[in-house]
């Protein structure tokens, strides 16, 4: 037989006092002394007493949860990310629902839809790669549902957004290929230009070439989304050409690319980076232990997280003032997969 639930009023009744005087010491509210309220507090643990969240979030009008949206979590990042997230939030008295688009627009408008119906009290959001069109957001901002985008910006559409700088990390891998090993033809495996790590990514590529004098060829950029299948099928593509019109060096926009492009290399027998040097962008779990340690560019995920959350915190509490971007620095990290020998 299940034990009934204990409540404020069985605690009053064990202490002798009101009920209004208990809820007061559970909810740290003042006009109560504070031998009464450790005498509460004491009796609620050893009676066993939790608290009703839902009649509690009826009253104050806020469930102190966050809906949590992110489009993968087999890659490291995200992981990371939600990690800073559930950080920042457990500190400020929340908790997250998590939820995953799988890079579906329509699996995300879903959950969104869900996370909306669950009364969350506002929503972290990493943009979905096949999302096309921002309607969704723009509900959500109409309706007054607190909003902060994380990694994949919205740029324009008013809401805050925490991420890291695409552009400059990009811009400064590929002039590493161009300023330290000279290679000459370099192609750029992009991610989708809809979504803004894919623009800044490709536009840090571009900036590179451009100000250092370098050649840019365009049929050395091809799409290849943000997983190991389409830097696969991107890296064929290229390896399709001629050996003479081969690229010398590969900049990924992402290390999952990076990864499925090493795959397509091999399967070619070529060498990396002998033949083909290759570079990714995020420094994924995996990447030092490819079986030629991948040179990348770190991203700052559980910071980027952390930030999100407590700027979507301090808008559900009505601090936040105007719309920010927050854009945290990467790092460089050098491994063999370059041509350098760390």
């Amino acid at each position: 037989m299940s034990k009934k639930r204990v409540t404020a009023k069985e605690i009053a009744r064990e202490l002798g006092i009101s009920v209004m005087t208990v809820s007061r010491a559970l909810n740290n509210r003042p006009n109560v002394d504070a031998e009464t309220r450790s005498r509460v507090q004491e009796a609620a643990r050893r009676l066993g007493y939790v608290p009703n969240r839902i009649a509690k979030s009826l009253v104050l009008q806020r469930t102190h949860i966050i809906g949590v949206v992110v489009p993968e979590i087999t890659h490291s990042f995200f992981p990371e990310a939600i990690r800073g997230i559930e950080e920042a939030a457990f500190q400020a008295g929340y908790h997250i629902i998590l939820t995953h688009s799988s890079e579906d627009a329509t699996r995300e408008e879903e959950v969104i839809h869900l996370l909306e119906s669950q009364r969350v009290d506002g929503i972290l959001i990493s943009k979905a790669q096949t999302v096309e069109e921002n309607r969704i957001y723009q509900q959500l901002l109409e309706r007054k549902v607190p909003l902060v985008f994380f990694d994949r910006c919205v740029p324009g559409i008013g809401a805050d957004c925490v991420s890291v700088d695409d552009e400059a990390g990009a811009k400064r891998i590929t002039e590493h290929l161009i300023k330290i090993h000279g290679y000459q033809r370099i192609a750029h495996l992009s991610g989708p230009q809809h979504i803004s790590i894919g623009r800044s990514r490709l536009e840090g590529f571009k900036k590179a070439l451009q100000e250092n004098h370098w050649p840019f060829y365009q049929d050395l950029v091809v799409e290849a989304g943000f997983h190991e299948t389409g830097g696969y099928h991107a890296m064929k593509i290229l390896l399709e050409f001629p050996p003479e019109q081969w690229p010398r060096a590969v900049v990924a926009v992402n290390d999952p690319a990076a990864f499925g492009a090493m795959k397509a290399i091999r399967e070619m027998q070529l060498g990396i980076p002998g033949d083909i040097a290759l570079v990714g962008f995020s420094d994924d779990i995996r990447a030092e232990l490819m079986p030629v340690p991948l040179t990348t560019v770190r991203q700052p995920a559980y910071e980027v997280g952390k930030k999100a959350a407590e700027r979507l915190i301090e808008t559900i509490e009505g601090n936040s003032g105007q719309t920010l971007e927050i854009v945290l620095a990467t790092e460089q990290i050098i491994r063999r997969s370059c041509g350098c020998n760390p």
